[in-house]
């Protein structure tokens, strides 16, 4: 009687496949395939407050592949809420070209205050916020 020394290189198990690596079986778990996303200064603050913070959370979404296309949601939500809001509050403020013409330090002392008031309020509704999450 001949003893089968062949054993089987790939099998499935509860929807698990596993692959022979020497004398061992190991899961052949893939992070599923993903678009490029372009992530910028806010998409990245986010990834690193989740992986600072809910590490649970950022694996999670590591693993089921959302985590990109969300930092890349994030990131263009704070851009397009920061030009909204400076704009919106430069105007009530009177901060104008005319004043931009005339004065420019002040214009852009005026202006920096708008951004950094806006981007503090970005930065704790959006980049540093659990809700909302998956």
């Amino acid at each position: 009687m001949e003893v089968e020394n062949k054993m089987k290189e790939k099998f499935v198990k509860n929807g698990i496949e596993y692959v022979r690596q020497g004398d061992y079986y190991i899961p052949n778990l893939t992070v599923p395939d993903e678009a490029t996303y372009n992530i910028g200064k806010y998409g990245n603050l986010r990834k690193r407050f989740l992986k600072e913070h809910h590490k649970a959370l950022y694996t999670i979404m590591f693993m089921n592949g959302s985590l990109f296309k969300h930092l890349a949601e994030i990131d263009e939500t704070c851009h397009s809420t920061l030009k909204d809001m400076m704009s919106k509050m430069a105007e009530q403020e009177g901060v104008t070209e005319q004043l931009k013409a005339t004065d420019q330090m002040a214009w852009v002392q005026k202006m920096n205050s708008i951004k950094h008031r806006a981007e503090e309020f970005i930065l704790s509704e959006y980049v540093y916020a659990v809700e909302g999450v998956e």
